[in-house]
């Protein structure tokens, strides 16, 4: 199932220009606050009407502004999760879930467990609303949705009024949500440590226009978008794919096989063959001419570079490329100059295996 979107509209002072398209998976539409991504989703939602374009959902038309269509809200098959969990406190939480699945025809039990079990709610079910946490409210909200048995799912901020030990808890129910539905999920979020545990592919939204699409890894990974990207000097990073090859218990490590080598990380409780995605941010890898030895580091890549580019901080940024996978280190001016940066130019890049932030990896399946 796929989503096209070619919609303008104008909001105020904001001119809203977007075009993409999107798969299964989650697609993160990824910008400043502002920027009309929640205009977006509700533009997909049928809740405001664009001025002119298309939204179109597999072979399934919602919109067309040339052939005057636009599909009311209710015949869209849109689940929506709103920034607030918007539960009814008078029900449970299984009343709650069967209000999703009220309006649709695909009232099956089986579809009711297999959500239910996705969430990790069933000890919930006679609970009500008052008596959860924030992220098992949102959880609630979210099974509700998928139970009106939704085209797309959209998800405006889902976690932005959760604190960090409730995103914690949500983020493993969103990567198993990504990994088995069969539809697209269209996520808006300005944080990136969402797009790096979450997105399949980003959509960059700046001032309301859509201005780049692609992978997670692509997307955070370019020099001109960082910019848009790094929400601070400590927020570009490069997403790598790897998956556990093993782990060194007595020295607390778990090893990671990757692109750019083995990788040694502080020690996870996953499985061996588990594949993960890891963000090393630019701030955390060194550079070096020759293989530095006698050093605390444990990890030493082999690279070369693709790119320098100067920020607005005074710093340096600088694509690196191991084996068509691409890092970023973030340095200053005058090390680039020492050190004679050049496109091409052969390098160690070093990153200490303590710089590997648990809350910035994710499983894949």
């Amino acid at each position: 199932m796929s989503v096209e979107i070619s919609l303008r509209h104008r909001i105020g002072a904001l001119d809203i220009a977007a075009d993409f398209t999107s798969a299964a998976g989650i697609t993160a539409l990824f910008g400043r606050s502002g920027s009309g991504k929640t205009t977006l989703v509700n533009m997909v939602a049928g809740l405001t009407r664009p001025d002119s374009g298309i939204i179109k959902i597999s072979d399934n038309i919602l919109f067309d502004s040339a052939r005057g269509i636009n599909l009311p809200p209710h015949k869209r098959r849109v689940g929506y999760v709103f920034q607030e969990a918007r539960l009814f406190p008078h029900l449970t939480v299984k009343q709650n879930l069967n209000y999703g699945a009220f309006f649709t025809k695909a009232r099956d039990m089986r579809h009711f467990s297999h959500i239910v079990s996705l969430l990790g709610i069933g000890h919930l079910l006679e609970r009500r609303p008052l008596h959860l946490s924030g992220g098992e409210r949102q959880r609630i909200a979210i099974g509700r949705a998928l139970l009106s048995d939704p085209d797309i799912l959209l998800m405006d901020e889902p976690l932005a009024s959760l604190d960090d030990d409730r995103k914690g808890e949500i983020l493993p129910y969103l990567e198993r949500l990504r990994d088995e539905a069969e539809m697209p999920i269209l996520y808006v979020t300005h944080a990136v440590p969402e797009i790096a545990r979450l997105a399949t592919s980003v959509v960059l939204i700046n001032d309301g226009k859509s201005i780049a699409s692609g992978s997670a890894a692509e997307i955070l990974g370019r020099l001109d978008l960082l910019p848009f990207t790094a929400q601070d000097e400590s927020g570009a990073g490069a997403l790598i794919d790897a998956s556990i090859s093993r782990h060194e218990v007595d020295d607390q490590l778990t090893i990671l096989a990757s692109p750019l080598g083995e990788l040694r990380i502080p020690a996870l409780g996953a499985a061996i063959g588990t594949h993960l995605r890891v963000q090393i941010k630019a701030r955390d890898v060194m550079l070096s001419l020759t293989r530095p030895t006698d050093i605390s580091a444990l990890n030493i890549v082999r690279c070369q570079v693709t790119e320098l580019r100067e920020d607005d901080g005074g710093m340096v940024n600088v694509s690196l490329e191991r084996d068509g996978t691409t890092f970023l280190a973030r340095i200053t001016p005058k090390s680039a100059r020492d050190l004679k940066l050049a496109p091409a130019k052969p390098l160690y890049a070093v990153i200490k295996s303590v710089a590997f932030d648990r809350r910035l990896i994710g499983t894949w399946n």
